[in-house]
């Protein structure tokens, strides 16, 4: 089914209603890997940080990782879970090729944390998305699919496999069914995800990017017909790994679902890619249902037991989570709720706060990222931290207008310039010649020149219709390019002419 056979939105929710489930992966920080000593810096050769235990050879045996254990409890806590007072792994039975030992080391029946809930914030609405689990596991290797049209296995004429990655700590964070989101599931989706992403940083135990694969969500969708108690069949979309795609994966897979299901056919239980290009999904594999993995308990490892005074000092010790902490932002920079929910949509929280940290008043960093360089990133369909940019270049755009250096136009300009990779604000100023025209006697030049070109207006101005001295202003900026300081030519204009301001 191609984009075009796609029935409305509209129509879609007309007839049915979505259900979702969120299943989200995030690696740890951890600097060794779950079950072993090999280093999990990111950046070395393929194939250069493993050994016999996490490829899987025989003789081989795990040891489980303390600091990934902590981090599951903390994750677990921070999302209002229950912490299993007794767990253990299980084995995951597949065979992949980026799989060495052809299981993965995970938790089934028995995760170390379950039963909690986030809260995510959509157009001032609450929406409480229950989880059901958060349990670890281990990454797998990396595939490279090398020939082929899309870089995928289908048409590929050889695959390369490196293992580096294989048994990096990871944490499984499954809601259950999100129901009653309606229309706005799109965007609870992506509010969830963007929500437990600022939590996850915030714990320290994840750097969380989505565009390193740090972290990646799986979409579950199924719809089912208005008024009806029964859940449709579900399809679930791997690896989608930024915020507007989630919404995206979503959205398409609604209008999907619903072409299907009214032409009279019948939604197949799958796997699917999702394609940044279009924002569409295409199929992958038929899913598997949890029998078909004939999960049986790890004989390896023994379970884990956490003690409760360490679960209670491991609660003790959270930061301030970010829906607090946001909430305390909002008030300290000035904000209405529904100002707050744009600037955590838009991704741009940590980066306006690192801009005051670099100096700059709340108000002008705010400005910036949410004005010129968010409208660059939805130009550019990235993420805002994906702009060739940082906080401190935009703090000294804010300073260089503070000490007026730079005009609000000059000022774009000169985030023009770095975007473009030009260098820094100084360097962009420089190079193009941006700076602010504050010589007085220039600019007593160009205000002569625009009084003796605008004669009329001139008198206009001299007998009282004051507001006609923005014709001159215009003049003025028009002749300096833009740098003159409009406020001071104003000023100079209205001086020449004898009027008070």
């Amino acid at each position: 089914m191609t984009v075009t056979e796609l029935v409305s939105y509209e129509d879609a929710l007309a007839a049915y209603d979505p259900v979702m489930g969120l299943e989200v992966h995030v690696e740890l920080g951890t600097k060794t890997k779950m079950f072993c000593g090999c280093s999990t810096a990111l950046g070395a050769e393929p194939n250069t940080q493993t050994c016999p235990t996490c490829l899987g050879l025989p003789g081989s045996l795990p040891v489980v990782n303390a600091t990934g254990v902590e981090s599951a409890i903390k994750i677990g806590l921070a999302l209002n879970c229950e912490i299993a007072e007794w767990c253990r792994f299980a084995r995951k039975n597949y065979f992949y090729p980026d799989m060495p030992k052809n299981f993965q080391t995970s938790q089934y029946d028995e995760p170390i944390a379950f039963n909690g809930y986030l809260d995510v914030d959509v157009d001032g609405e609450v929406f409480r998305v229950e989880i059901e689990r958060a349990h670890m596991e281990e990454d797998t290797g990396k595939s490279t699919h090398v020939g082929g049209a899309t870089g995928r296995i289908h048409g590929a004429q050889h695959s390369l496999l490196d293992y580096n990655r294989a048994g990096i700590p990871l944490i499984e964070i499954v809601t259950k069914p999100i129901v009653g989101a309606g229309a706005k599931a799109p965007e609870v989706a992506k509010a969830y995800v963007t929500e437990l992403r600022e939590l996850i940083k915030s714990l320290g135990v994840s750097d969380a990017r989505m565009e390193m694969g740090q972290m990646r969500c799986d979409v579950n969708l199924s719809l089912r017909p208005q008024g009806a108690d029964k859940f449709g069949t579900r399809s679930e979309t791997k690896n989608v790994n930024s915020l507007r795609s989630v919404e995206r994966a979503v959205r398409f897979e609604i209008q999907r679902h619903a072409a299907v299901l009214g032409d009279g056919g019948t939604i197949i239980q799958e796997t699917r890619h999702f394609h940044e290009e279009d924002g569409s999904t295409t199929s992958g594999r038929v899913k598997e249902e949890a029998e078909d993995y004939r999960y049986f308990p790890e004989p390896d490892l023994v379970p884990v037991a956490p003690a409760r005074t360490w679960v209670e000092e491991l609660r003790g010790g959270l930061p301030e989570l970010p829906r607090v902490r946001r909430n305390r932002l909002r008030e300290e920079w000035g904000l209405s709720r529904h100002e707050m929910q744009s600037v955590l949509n838009a991704g741009a929280i940590e980066l306006i706060t690192a801009t005051i940290d670099e100096g700059a008043p709340a108000d002008q960093a705010r400005k910036w990222w949410m004005g010129e360089l968010a409208r660059r990133a939805n130009e550019d369909g990235v993420e805002l931290t994906a702009l060739p940019i940082t906080p401190a270049q935009v703090a000294r755009v804010c300073a260089l207008v503070k000490e007026g250096s730079l005009n609000d136009k000059l000022a774009r300009q000169t985030i023009e310039g770095v975007l473009a990779g030009e260098g820094g604000p100084d360097e962009v100023v420089a190079a193009r010649g941006l700076k602010v025209v504050s010589d007085e006697g220039a600019l007593g030049t160009a205000v002569d020149e625009a009084i003796a070109a605008n004669a009329a207006i001139a008198d206009k101005i001299r007998g009282g219709k004051v507001a006609a001295a923005g014709a001159l202003v215009g003049a003025v900026m028009k002749a300096t390019r833009g740098q003159a300081d409009a406020a001071r030519v104003r000023e100079l204009i209205l001086e020449k002419l004898g009027v008070e301001g």
